[in-house]
């Protein structure tokens, strides 16, 4: 079977890591890659000598392409993931799909009406430390998931046109919503605007979910130190998942409390707290990256579902529209919107 020939639009910041995988991967070969920065595809150029390079992306619907990966700014995900569903061509965005659910829905009923693959990079869904995690959740090792809580934080990257919360929120959002395999009832946000007036620089989110798990999410760009932990506190166990770490990206801690009726003494009352070993389980070596390029020329190649499709890209940005509306009215809940209520506002326009 020859390989799928893709074009890439956008190589900016993660272009080239998406080029380079799927150079690699001898599934597919890039034929074309598309930016308005003639240093950007100098660079590109000199890595790959053999892909053509172009400042026109339009250029690449002719190019008998078989699938299109876009690494461009959110706002011009929607209309060029729109307009290569709209020329045939299978769609690989990285996230967010889009900036509104609206935007969302379509791009999905596109794809669905085009029996064509849409994907979106939630790339974590892919991480073999995050799957390992979601395998233990489901298993029931952790007992009853009581709360989550994610930190996303460090110095930079400062964005004018996209708050911190739709710059780093997805990729914890996108974890949360996998390990969890359900969707939130309702979200509350705070945060605060510094460097760049008008533009949340930090932002806390606080996530409801049925069966009264809650979940935090701390994201900020004004950080001394980098980090990229998400905490699952269950009762009988508690995992953590610490990307930052080189080697061992997962704990699970035989930790727990166990509330006595009563206590009497204070030596009873030490009684009720649990102290276990710390198990580090073994996390397979691979770039999530790759697993997940290697799963859009799978979708392609196959006509199956992609992990992280339209509706994962769908997902995410509800929570995050709930989560604008809730730091635009003081930090107060808001519900996150039902699909079916976005699909029949989407059929009225």
């Amino acid at each position: 079977m020859k390989p799928l020939r893709i074009g890439v639009i956008g190589c900016g910041y993660w272009g080239p890591n998406l080029i380079r995988n799927f150079v690699e991967i001898p599934g597919s070969d890039v034929v074309a890659v598309s930016d308005l920065r003639e240093e950007r595809l100098a660079h590109i150029k000199s890595r790959f000598p053999s892909v053509k390079v172009t400042r026109d992306y339009e250029s690449l619907f002719h190019m008998r392409l078989d699938g299109m990966v876009i690494a461009t700014p959110p706002a011009s995900h929607y209309k060029l993931a729109r307009e290569c569903l709209l020329h045939d061509l299978p769609v690989l965005v990285e996230k967010p799909l889009a900036l509104s659910s609206v935007d969302c829905v379509e791009l999905i009923r596109l794809a669905k009406q085009k029996n064509l693959a849409l994907m979106v990079g939630h790339t974590f869904e892919y991480h073999p430390a995050v799957r390992t995690l979601r395998r233990i959740i489901q298993s029931g090792e952790l007992g009853q998931v009581y709360y989550i809580s994610a930190v996303r934080a460090n110095l930079g990257l400062f964005q004018r046109d996209l708050d911190v919360m739709w710059d780093l929120a997805p990729h914890d959002l996108s974890m949360i919503l996998f390990v969890l395999d359900q969707e939130p009832i309702s979200v509350g946000a705070t945060g605060g605007s510094y460097v760049f007036p008008g533009v949340h620089d930090i932002a806390y989110l606080h996530l409801v979910f049925p069966g009264r798990v809650i979940a935090h999410i701390h994201v900020s760009w004004l950080d001394p130190c980098k980090v990229r932990r998400l905490t699952v506190v269950g009762s009988r166990e508690m995992a953590v998942f610490d990307d930052v770490e080189p080697t061992e990206k997962i704990k699970i801690y035989d930790k727990g409390v166990d509330a006595p009726p009563y206590t009497d003494t204070l030596a009873e009352f030490h009684l009720s707290y649990r102290y276990g070993d710390v198990l580090i389980p073994h996390i397979e070596t691979a770039e999530p990256l790759r697993l997940e390029c290697e799963d859009f020329v799978r979708a392609v190649a196959n006509g199956v579902e992609p992990q992280s499709g339209g509706e994962s890209g769908l997902r995410v940005i509800k929570v995050l529209e709930a989560a604008s509306r809730s730091l635009g009215n003081g930090g107060g809940g808001e519900l996150v919107l039902d699909e079916q209520l976005l699909v029949d506002e989407q059929a009225q326009v």
